[in-house]
């Protein structure tokens, strides 16, 4: 493959893929990142979804790669809103959600402010020249950004996973970082590892004496390059405050709803909900990854959350369709299930939401 089909064609966001694992090998190598026991979801060397879906291989990525289909994408898509300004806190049980971009969500409740998979760089790649680029600058300039004291990273792939931006963030704010088994060997060298707490799906910890976090099961995968395929864990997470529950994912494959029914059964209601709902075509190939607009209002209905906020969208192009499909298709989805708009927020860069208070 020449320079110029490998520009084009890690443009579209294969190199994410790539990190997905579609590259890595099989083989039965120790793993590079954990050593820990046998579980449900960990034979000893990779992690795996329980009773889940394989990502697809090599050969499936090529089929993609090369079998046409995909939208135009405008080189810039601007978002309507301003760059936000943040509070400094947002006390008690008010609950407010900025959106930096793609799964970048500032979540302040409760005193505390907590980032999602932070990415400030302008591409979603191992390479500065080549990768998924941004359409849209952050919704929230770095420096703007309130003192922040705990990062949620649910997984390795280079759109949620960015070491540049964690480095920036450790120094400056010297914050602690929540992310599931094997990130840490990824982490540590750029961020220190103490700063570092790795979850098992099922654990919890306190961030303070009224908020705990809980790392909790989604269906995914995780890979950095070649060769380390399910050698880290995924995520998603659930926080527990004063003011209601909050369900992060990062990524997900709906997986005929069983995670969302088990959070559902496990913490009950739920205040707010921050689903994926976009990156989803062809859905032979993303099916197990990624849900759509239709599997995300499905979702928000299993888990019985009062209210989302959708991100992974219109950021970053990673796979076939439009900028602006996934909120069609959204607003397509809600309106059949009979669910007010107004209750899952199609987030873009600088929008800030104000949840308000759950109700039975």
């Amino acid at each position: 493959m020449n320079r110029r089909k490998f520009l084009k064609w890690s443009g579209i966001g294969a190199l994410t893929m790539l990190a997905g694992g579609a590259f890595a090998s099989r083989s039965l190598a120790a793993n590079r990142y954990y050593d820990g026991p046998v579980s449900d979801h960990f034979n000893g060397t990779h992690f795996f979804n329980p009773n889940g879906e394989e990502p697809n291989n090599f050969f499936e990525l090529m089929r993609w790669q090369f079998g046409g289909g995909r939208a135009a994408w405008p080189a810039d898509w601007p978002s309507p809103f301003p760059p936000a300004v943040p509070e400094a806190r947002v006390e008690g049980e008010r609950l407010v959600v900025t959106m930096a971009g793609h799964a970048a969500l500032l979540i302040q409740t409760a005193g505390l402010n907590i980032l999602t998979d932070p990415v400030w760089s302008d591409r979603a790649s191992p390479f500065s020249f080549a990768g998924p680029k941004r359409v849209n600058p952050p919704g929230i300039k770095l420096a703007d950004l309130p003192k922040i004291d705990v990062v949620l990273v649910t997984h390795n792939h280079y759109d949620h996973l960015d070491l540049a931006t964690l480095k920036a963030l450790a120094e400056r704010d010297n914050c602690l970082i929540f992310t599931p088994l094997g990130n840490d060997r990824i982490m540590g060298p750029v961020v220190g590892e103490g700063r570092i707490t790795t979850m098992d799906w099922g654990g919890s910890t306190p961030l303070t004496t009224d908020v705990t976090l809980h790392c909790e099961p989604c269906h995914h995968w995780s890979a950095r390059g070649l060769g380390d395929r399910r050698m880290a864990l995924w995520s998603a997470f659930l926080i527990e405050t004063p003011g209601g529950k909050i369900y992060h994912i990062g990524d997900t494959g709906f997986h005929q709803g069983i995670n969302y029914r088990a959070v559902r059964e496990k913490h009950g209601q739920i205040r707010l909900a921050n689903l994926p709902f976009g990156a989803y075509e062809p859905r032979w190939f993303m099916r197990p990854q990624h849900q759509n607009p239709d599997e995300a209002v499905q979702g928000m209905a299993a888990s019985g959350a009062a209210y989302v906020a959708g991100h992974h969208w219109g950021t970053f192009r990673l796979t076939n369709e439009g900028v602006d499909e996934p909120l069609a298709a959204l607003e397509t989805a809600l309106d059949a299930a009979g669910i007010a708009r107004e209750r899952f927020r199609a987030l873009r860069p600088g929008e800030v939401f104000e949840v308000p208070a759950a109700t039975a």
